[in-house]
Order: C-alpha cells, then structure tokens, then sequence
C-alpha cells in the first residue's frame, strides 16, 4: 500500500478516535452540570409561575420575549458599526449568532454575501500568512547573523516555533484587553479569545454587547475588529506552515516512487518468446528480466557473476529461444 494511503487511512482513524476520547470526556465534565443547571431553572420557573400566578402559556410567551430582546440589550445592532461586526463574523465563518438576518432579503443577501466573502477571506489570509511567514524567515535569516551561528537557513521546525508564540502573545494580551473591557474573568477572556481566532464562535461569550458599545465605543470596536482580523492571519501562517508540511510530506513520497518507478523500469529488458535460462527454467518473453546496472551495456542471460566470462558468454553462447 502506498505511503500516503497509509496516511490517509491513520488520519481518519486518528480523528474518528480523537472523536470519540472527545465525547466521553465532555460527557463527564458536563452531564452532570447540564442536569443540575436544568432542575434548579425547572425549579425557578415554578416558583416563578407560582409567584404571580402566571400560566405555563404565557410563562412560554414572555420566554421567548426575553430571549428575542437579548440582542437588541447591546444597543442596535444593524447600524454601520454592527453591521460591519456582523459582516466580519460572517466573511470569517465565525458566526457567534448573537444577531441574525431577520427579513427574507436580509437572509438572501447573508448567502450570497458569504457565498462569495468566505473564499476571497479565505485565499486573502492564506496569502497574508504566506508574506508573514516570508517577512518571519528574512528576520531570523538576520538574527543568525548578527548572531554569527553557523547554520542560517531557516527550516520549517523555525517559521512554527516562531508562530506559536506569535500566537501564544495575540492570545494572551487579547484575552488581557477583553478582560478589561467586558469585566471577564482571565480564563473567560481567554477561551472567547481562543474560540474566537478559531472561528468556532460558540456565541456564548460575545464582545461588544454591553452598555451600547457599538455606538459609544468606537475606538473598542476598532480594536476588537483589528484582534479578530490580527489573529486570523496570524494563525493562518501557522496553517499555512503545518498544511504545506503535510502536502511537502506527500510529495516526496510520489516523488520517490516515481523514482523508484524509473530506476527499475530502466533496469528491465523486455525480450521476445521464451527464454531458456542457464539454469534451466523458462521464462516468459512478457517477463521483464533484471539487468545488472553494472555491466548494462553487455547484458547476458547467463548467471556468471565475472564481467569477462558474461562477455565471452555473449560472444560465443547466444541466448536459445523456441
């Protein structure tokens, strides 16, 4: 089987795996607390319905009141500033949901505006990582030097450790401004940072929403715009790094099988009929027979291992045919 097969198949066996460690460790981190939240809610909205006297029906309508008028407790969310909020999270498939398109031509324009956004982000970040990742290996070509090592090439192993901490110093002063702008706790910011540049937007946590930030912060808008798009090429560098890695890996496999393909394509000799072999077995013309790399300028089917006996061999004992 070949290598990259090979591969192929650990990867999806590795994630399917890493699928599977994943759920039950989630399963015993948060059953538990997912039951406890639910009956204590249960047991709040009881005593509220009893309370005030109030129907399981209209309980379920101011529900779902509370629930549509969360977004719009930030402030307004569909002026240019929101707007523009918004339209990052969707080119960037971030995607908190903390607002949606609400009008039928609103939805429309989401998917068409994103049908044609994700790609462009997409290719635009993956040539910002490729010019970062270029200015990265210029800097520590001059590092070396100034440094006077002897070794100044700059590998791979070199551009992701740099990248790491890049991404490691974008993550923690990040989560070090949000933690001073929306009153969070440290590991809170952190995660929302995190969650965020991986463009897995859970939602759950979500800046800009709170005191009407989108209109009377602009210069919190401004930073928090420039983190997410900052981050976004940050890590794309480093994606960039680790996807080339893998296809580098891929195709010096080929590469070497196709070299292997061609050394021994031209060491085969294809031969007409059968041939009758000095000790005694018959082989197929279709057979190709191994030449020695050696003396492939006087190939013999004789088994004499001395270059002067193969040549008289030649000279004199042709190879039999029938």
């Amino acid at each position: 089987m070949k290598k990259q097969n090979v591969r192929t198949l650990s990867l999806i066996v590795c994630t399917f795996t890493y699928l599977l460690v994943g759920a039950a460790v989630f399963d015993a981190l948060e059953s538990e607390s997912e039951k406890k939240t639910r009956q204590e809610l249960l047991k709040e909205e009881k005593e509220i319905k009893d309370k005030y006297n109030i129907t399981t029906e209209d309980y379920e309508k101011l529900e779902k009141n509370i629930r549509k008028s969360i977004p719009h407790k930030a402030g307004i969310q569909w002026k240019f500033a929101g707007a523009f909020y918004f339209a990052t999270t969707v080119i960037t498939t971030i995607g908190y949901g903390h607002s949606t398109p609400k009008t039928v031509g609103g939805k429309i324009f989401c998917m068409l505006y994103a049908l044609a956004g994700i790609p462009m982000t997409l290719v635009m970040f993956q040539s910002i990582g490729e010019r970062l990742n270029t200015f990265v290996t210029f800097m520590l070509k001059h590092v070396k030097k100034c440094f006077k090592m002897k070794h100044r090439d700059v590998s791979q192993t070199n551009l992701i450790m740099v990248g790491l901490n890049m991404c490691g110093i974008v993550l923690t002063a990040g989560s070090a401004a949000f933690c001073y702008y929306e009153n969070w706790n440290y590991l809170d910011s952190f995660y929302y940072c995190f969650i965020t540049l991986t463009t897995i937007g859970f939602g759950d946590f979500v800046a800009l929403q709170k005191e009407k930030a989108l209109e009377t912060k602009p210069n919190y808008v401004a930073f928090s715009l420039i983190f997410i798009l900052f981050g976004l090429a940050v890590l794309s560098a480093n994606m960039n790094l680790l996807v080339l890695r893998f296809l580098t890996m891929n195709t010096e496999d080929e590469r070497r099988e196709e070299i292997e393909a061609a050394v021994a394509a031209r060491g085969a000799v294809r031969l007409e009929g059968d041939v009758i072999m000095a000790n005694g077995n018959v082989v197929s013309g279709t057979t190709p027979v191994q030449e020695n790399p050696e003396y492939s300028d006087m190939t013999s089917v004789c088994s004499c291992s001395c270059y002067n006996l193969r040549s008289k061999a030649q000279k004199k004992s042709p190879p039999l045919f029938r």
